[in-house]
Formats: structure tokens, sequence, C-alpha cells
């Protein structure tokens, strides 16, 4: 990526402070439906879902990076949102806290993951920071690993930031609610609940 910033307005992804929210501006999913696609097994009212949200632009980014209440900020990719996740959070030192009901998903999702729709990345991403996670169920691994072509953003955002920031969201049509929190370092990277 390439592009031109100034300083004070550029996002890092490991400069969260502990008490900021984690908000997502995507829905998780991309590498299970395509999966899908590929296996033959995507239903009708699914077909062309994938394809859109990766056509959906990240333009939102410019916007929150200008605000002083956005912590920390990155995209979600191949490594899935727990890979980000754990840099995020090993980056500032912290530990994440994911509400994985809160998590945003494309539509069908768990349907096609009991339907083995799984990605092969899904597992390699986990086995590369599965030890950085606490303990978490086959169907949250499926989802919070699955590798994400043109993913969300991820933002840690402070508590007295919060406000500015949904406001600049809604103002992008972004209707978002918080994920999950920031704390202290506990003994995993990341904790799902």
């Amino acid at each position: 990526m390439t592009g031109v910033v100034q300083k004070k307005h550029m996002k890092r992804n490991d400069t969260a402070l502990a008490g900021s929210t984690l908000y997502l501006t995507k829905p998780l999913g991309i590498g299970i439906l395509t999966t899908a696609e590929k296996k033959s097994k995507l239903r009708d009212e699914d077909i062309g879902l994938a394809r859109d949200w990766m056509c959906t632009l990240n333009k939102p980014g410019s916007r929150f990076g200008k605000l002083d209440g956005v912590q920390a900020m990155t995209d979600v990719t191949g490594f899935g949102l727990l890979g980000h996740l754990v840099e995020m959070a090993d980056g500032a030192g912290l530990t994440a806290r994911l509400d994985y009901a809160a998590v945003p998903r494309l539509p069908g999702v768990e349907h096609y993951i009991a339907e083995g729709c799984v990605p092969g990345g899904t597992l390699r991403n986990f086995e590369s920071y599965g030890d950085r996670i606490g303990a978490l169920s086959d169907a949250q691994r499926d989802l919070l690993c699955d590798p994400q072509t043109s993913g969300g953003l991820l933002v840690a955002v402070s508590h007295e930031g919060e406000a500015e920031f949904l406001i600049v969201a809604a103002e992008l049509g972004l209707l978002l609610t918080p994920i999950g929190t920031l704390l202290e370092r506990q003994t995993h990277a990341v904790e799902v609940f």
C-alpha cells in the first residue's frame, strides 16, 4: 500500500492503550464463503456477497486516522482477525478480550463452517499464533482465523474518543458496535468469551 499521510495522523497497530475499545468495520467470513463457492456449496442467496464486501474500500481509515481517540488501527487480511489482534495486543503489551457474539460475520457463515467450508489457511493461521490465544471452540477458531481478502479495519478507540469515532463512522454509513476491549496484560494476548 502506498499513500501520503501527515505523520500526526498516521496510526500504527501497536500503539493502543489499556481501556480502549475494539471495533471492526467489515464482517468476517470472506474466506469461508469463497471456499463454499469453490466447493459448489454456496447457496443462491449468498452469491456475490463475499465479492461485494471485498470490493468495499477501507476509505473510512483516512477519516479515522485524523481522530485523536483512535489509538491504533490495522486492516484485517490473510492472517485473520485473531492474527491481527495478537499483533495489536502483543505490540502494545496488552491483552485483547474479544466478545465472540459481537464480532460481525457474513450471513450463513455458521452454515458453511458446519458444511466444512473452511479454508486451509485458517488452520495454518491458528498454528502460527494459537499459543498466544486463550481457549476457544473449533467454530470460534474457524471464524476468527478465517483469512480475509480486503477485510475490514480493526480499530482501537479510547474511551474519551468513542463518541466522536462513532459519529464519524455513522457519517460514513457504518453502524459499528464494540467487539472487545484491551486491558493490562494477562496470560494470553487474546481471550475470547
